[in-house]
């Protein structure tokens, strides 16, 4: 599951940009995820400080800034998978680790002649690479460490692994060889709500990204989300996100051409 998580890593056009600024210097990053690489100088955001060698994933808005002359690569995702930016503090900082990806660093500082898919590929990799390193040292929230849990890990990867089923607590018990009332507490204090709760935030999760990263129709995305018909998941939807499904698809795709 964990790599189905950053499976979802794909950037489209992702903004890639190679910076010079001169100080005093800022720079705003956007909503969504944005892979900040110091190739020289540094960055500051908020009370940490990005320097030559470190990745940086910030997940926006945020501002980055320094008092000395830097050269910054920045890669913009206008749209994240919102099951990644859910488990993702503001800011994730690794170090490099000799594993390669400072190679990847190297080539993207002469990006400018590189077909775009190609850049796009790269720059995923080169997140990958960061979160990989990230989750390893980090005491990752929520749902995260819960998946090593006998009691809330199978009830999680059976939600995670087959959000249309039509589950209950009784079933979701049953996947964990526990009692109703076990899976329930036990859930509730990893997770940090209950089961039924955590399932319809996986489902409208998962359909968002489902209406912005692919060309379903809502109809089909509302069956793969556990929803018998589109009229009662569009109102689940609006319940959740604030807006219809159609609504949502639309303003991600205006983002994405803005």
């Amino acid at each position: 599951m964990f790599d189905d998580l950053l499976r979802a890593v794909r950037a489209d056009h992702a903004g890639l940009d190679r910076r010079e600024l001169s100080p005093p210097w800022t720079l705003d990053v956007t909503d969504g995820l944005t892979l900040l690489v110091p190739l020289q100088g540094e960055a500051r955001i908020g009370g940490t400080t990005v320097r030559v060698g470190d990745t940086a994933i910030v997940r926006g808005p945020a501002t980055a800034g320094g008092d000395r002359h830097a050269v910054v690569i920045t890669g913009t995702y206008r749209t994240a998978s919102r099951r990644l930016l859910s488990v993702l503090p503001p800011l994730a900082v690794v170090p490099d680790t000799g594993d390669g990806c400072e190679a990847l660093r190297d080539f993207l500082e002469a990006y400018g002649s590189g077909a775009q898919v190609v850049l796009d590929r790269l720059v995923d990799w080169l997140v990958v690479c960061t979160l990989r390193e990230w989750f390893d040292a980090t005491d990752a929230p929520g749902w995260i460490n819960a998946l090593g849990d006998d009691t809330v890990g199978p009830a999680l990867r059976a939600m995670h692994e087959s959000p249309g089923t039509p589950w209950t607590l009784a079933t979701l018990a049953h996947q964990a060889g526990v009692s109703r009332t076990t899976l329930a507490t036990r859930f509730a204090k990893l997770v940090g709500m209950p089961p039924l709760t955590y399932l319809t935030d996986w489902r409208m999760t998962l359909a968002s990204d489902l209406l912005t990263g692919t060309t379903a129709t809502v109809a089909a995305v509302a069956r793969q989300v556990g929803y018998a018909d589109a009229f009662g998941f569009s109102t689940a939807f609006k319940r959740f996100h604030g807006m219809s499904p159609t609504a949502c698809r639309t303003m991600c795709q205006s983002a994405n051409t803005a």
